[in-house]
């Protein structure tokens, strides 16, 4: 725990350190693209703290490779390697992006291809599900089911990036949760070491938001763009992949972990969905949206879950706290359900033995309602109104 603890802080420093560098440039050489019409913010600001970020990922995994305790993912370097590969592409594309605004194809396709690197060039694939003993039937049937599960995260969490501090704090809660999953589950399945390839990714993006976080927070002095918001999502979904994917149903079975037979092979696929849940919701809605008006479901609009905040009358915090609350009620419930699977209160019946993490996901999700319908300011003008809604 102690060299992930230090991976984490070392990940966080390098990235505020270079944050604050980024910032400075991108002032001086005026590296920012004008305010647009979705936008939320009311001056020019630079989108290109996702640079950071990425570079603070890269040391972090350069000086594991330093580390005996992470030799168990090194042994076979393709696999690091495919994945630094892959997040270098997408950073690449995001910086792109950020500067310039490409094509939605052009970064589509980038995405797949950055996906068939980790899960053809790496072997990151999904060859089995814990639910049952279900596994995957053909190779090519692994590949494809694994690169569309990390374009669909990547682009979920891109998609939720419209608020000061939001894609980072939310990431921070979801990757704090499933680093602290990942980790019982290792040790829950008899492995001989704590070093996992998927807990330690969870670490450095804890480490990479916590970095940016300060300097991306309500006023934001810069975003992290689609640069690192599609990092981002890329390192969450191999990181999921590697720890559900990877692990064979057997060692998820209840007799090996002793967990419950009700909800203790589930919850290793739950979990990671869940992580995710509040940016794949606003992915979900915006394709079904745009699709219905006959646009493509990657063109832009202003109807996001956070624009919508907005317009209830949220301020911009208010709303980026509300979201953070949603993330850490719904993934510490599914946690709190593997912790206390087994305990067999009250005779051992399903709600003895979740009754602790139902409670608290009901209690949470009610009070989360209740803030989010009831802000405590005027509702904003949208978009056509007299005021600009980007404001």
């Amino acid at each position: 725990m102690r060299l992930y603890l230090l991976t984490i802080l070392i990940t966080a420093a390098i990235t505020f350190v270079l944050s604050w560098v980024i910032w400075r440039l991108a002032l001086r050489y005026r590296l920012h693209p004008a305010v647009r019409e979705r936008d939320v913010h009311t001056r020019p600001t630079p989108r290109l703290g996702g640079v950071a970020m990425f570079l603070g990922i890269v040391v972090a995994f350069l000086i594991s490779r330093t580390l005996d305790y992470f030799d168990i993912f090194w042994v076979e370097p393709r696999v690091v390697w495919a994945i630094l590969g892959a997040t270098l592409l997408i950073a690449v594309i995001g910086i792109a992006d950020d500067l310039w605004d490409l094509d939605w194809m052009i970064k589509l396709g980038a995405q797949f291809l950055a996906a068939g690197i980790i899960a053809i060039g790496g072997g990151v694939q999904i060859y089995a599900l814990p639910i049952g003993g279900i596994t995957i039937w053909s190779g090519w049937v692994s590949i494809i089911l694994t690169m569309f599960s990390i374009v669909i995260v990547m682009n979920a969490v891109n998609f939720i990036d419209g608020l000061d501090g939001l894609v980072a704090g939310v990431c921070l809660i979801a990757n704090g949760v499933f680093f602290v999953y990942s980790y019982i589950l290792v040790r829950d399945v008899g492995a001989t070491t704590y070093a996992n390839l998927g807990t330690f990714i969870a670490a450095v993006i804890i480490g990479a938001c916590a970095g940016f976080l300060p300097i991306n927070w309500n006023p934001a002095k810069m975003f992290m763009g689609d640069t690192g918001a599609l990092v981002l999502g890329l390192l969450m979904a191999t990181s999921g992949i590697a720890i559900t994917g990877q692990l064979p149903p057997a060692a998820l079975e209840p007799d090996v972990t002793g967990r419950s037979q009700i909800l203790g092979t589930l919850i290793p696929v739950l979990l990671p969905i869940i992580v995710v849940m509040l940016p794949l919701l606003d992915f979900g809605l915006a394709v079904i949206r745009r699709m219905s008006r006959g646009k493509s479901p990657f063109s832009p609009d202003r109807e996001h879950l956070h624009h919508r905040m907005l317009d209830m009358g949220h301020s911009d915090r208010d709303a980026t706290l509300i979201f953070y609350a949603w993330t850490a009620i719904a993934s510490l419930t599914v946690l709190l359900m593997y912790l206390f699977t087994g305990a067999n209160w009250f005779g051992g019946h399903w709600f003895g033995e979740y009754w602790f993490a139902v409670a608290y996901g009901v209690v949470g999700i009610a009070a989360c309602l209740v803030l989010a319908l009831v802000p405590s300011t005027a509702p904003r003008p949208r978009a056509g109104d007299s005021e600009s809604a980007a404001g």
